[in-house]
């Protein structure tokens, strides 16, 4: 054999092996990159899977799967912040307007902590008239004229209830599950158990539209001691949706993937040294922000929707509004967004409660009614659950003259509309004077359990362990609400 042949052959089988090693033997080959990524794509592949793979290639916001078959896969929630009157809206109590401008029964305040109200407080009638709308026959406020007409697709719940009588304790409450901050969020807990079906957006977005922002803050969607990456991630409904998204001048795509690789390669190698998640969180942060350079402003251009959706939801585009937010909200869960939470802090009348509700109402009650429409026109509504609500409801004592409410967490109404739950009902019940439940009690923490289970979740074993013990999104309370379940 000649030295010609002898050298093509140890060059071949030098060239052999190395190809081996780089496509299978190798723990970051490409043989595993491409295998990781194929099940990453299509969901087949878990955490543990794609970390035993390729541990660099994992996406740690992969979806995920619940404990059981889940009956939804998105949640949009509606958050009133301020405390919506439930007499003007949805309790109507024919007593109460009867016994309008009398004193309460001393017994019924015997023990009663309120926020401001003093107890020689008179009782204050509805202000405004119901009537009974839908195959259900389920009564409501002349307020909510679309929100009649989608009755029929609703659980109307009257009987929940809270521990927190102001407003930050009681909107941490009802997003976390506890009335300190620290805790993580609903949002945060479902994309923590579900990860996320949108690659290029985040996995929870959130709108405000109110006067003013929540009374607590980022305390409603912070992650608490979940990593970070399952934060809520804030949107504005007009110009970048995200502060300083769009290139400054003079930075192109390029020099922009350039750059974010090679700080990447640095946080990887940090990542291996010290393990720490939040490592992991700046590395995907980074990724997604640039992913979103293109997505976010395609998601957020209502002018792609026809004329007659527009009209349906009373939205403008390039106006900040709520109407705006909720077909935005259709267009994120729509894309693969698991969480999207709408803010609109205006509902804390404790005077000028006529004027106030009517113009809330005039701003939200047409786009909540179209949402419902919207999702179920699209086919979307059976995976999608729709929740309206603030963070406690009214006194059925006046306060402020003669026309306003105090707030009371020992009685309020939301509804919810979507998969797994037992359309055009209305569960629960309050006393003659709305003061207390009656009937079927709701606990926030019921509440919790309820959407975890719509999502798969048995709420007592969605943990997370810190500190020396496992948390939960219902910390140690919560049942299932099984009579609003189909």
């Amino acid at each position: 054999m000649s030295s010609n042949s002898t050298s093509s052959m140890t060059e071949n089988a030098t060239r052999l092996a190395r190809r081996d090693w780089l496509l299978r033997q190798c723990r970051i080959g490409l043989g595993h990159i491409a295998l990781t990524t194929l099940l990453a794509e299509s969901g087949l592949a878990s955490d543990q899977t794609a970390s035993a793979l390729d541990p660099t290639a994992t996406n740690p916001m992969a979806p995920k799967q619940p404990h059981f078959p889940a009956k939804i896969k998105n949640v949009i929630l509606l958050f009133m912040g301020g405390g919506p009157s439930q007499f003007e809206m949805f309790d109507y109590k024919p007593q109460l307007e009867r016994l309008d401008g009398t004193l309460p029964p001393a017994e019924l305040l015997d023990g009663y902590r309120a926020a401001f109200i003093n107890p020689n407080s008179k009782l204050l009638g509805p202000r405004f008239k119901f009537a009974k709308h839908g195959q259900s026959g389920t009564e409501i406020s002349e307020l909510l004229p679309h929100t009649a007409g989608v009755l029929d697709d609703i659980c109307l719940i009257r009987s929940m209830k809270t521990d927190a009588f102001n407003h930050a304790p009681a909107q941490l409450m009802m997003s976390t599950g506890s009335q300190q901050f620290g805790r993580p969020s609903m949002g945060s807990w479902l994309t923590y158990g579900l990860g996320s079906e949108s690659k290029d957006l985040p996995a929870y977005v959130v709108f405000n539209s109110g006067t003013k922002g929540p009374s607590a803050g980022a305390g409603n969607w912070n992650s608490g001691f979940l990593p970070t990456l399952h934060s809520g991630v804030e949107f504005r409904s007009s110009g970048d949706p995200v502060l300083y998204l769009s290139n400054p001048p003079g930075m192109n795509e390029q020099t922009q993937r350039s750059t974010l690789r090679a700080v990447n390669e640095l946080n990887r190698k940090r990542l291996d040294v010290v393990g720490d998640p939040e490592i992991a969180t700046r590395v995907n942060s980074y990724e997604m922000a640039f992913r979103m350079q293109s997505s976010a402003p395609e998601v957020m251009n209502l002018a792609d929707e026809s004329e007659a959706m527009l009209k349906l939801y009373g939205a403008e585009p390039g106006t900040m509004s709520f109407a705006n937010n909720c077909l935005l909200a259709r267009r994120l869960v729509q894309r693969g967004v698991r969480f999207v939470q709408l803010f609109h802090e205006s509902w804390d009348q404790h005077g000028g409660l006529t004027a106030g509700l009517k113009a809330n109402c005039e701003k939200t009650d047409q786009a909540c009614a179209a949402l419902v429409k919207d999702l179920k026109q699209q086919g979307m509504l059976d995976e999608t659950l729709v929740i309206w609500g603030g963070e406690f409801g009214r006194t059925p004592m006046v306060q402020g003259g003669d026309d306003g409410r105090d707030h009371h967490p020992n009685a309020f109404s939301m509804w919810m509309a979507g998969g797994g739950l037992k359309a055009g009902t209305v569960y629960g019940s309050t006393d003659e004077l709305g003061f207390d439940v009656a009937e079927n009690p709701v606990h926030v923490h019921d509440l919790h359990a309820t959407i975890l289970h719509l999502l798969g979740f048995d709420h007592k074993r969605l943990t997370y362990r810190f500190q020396g013990r496992d948390y939960r999104l219902t910390d140690v309370h919560g049942e299932l609400v099984q009579g609003i379940l189909a």
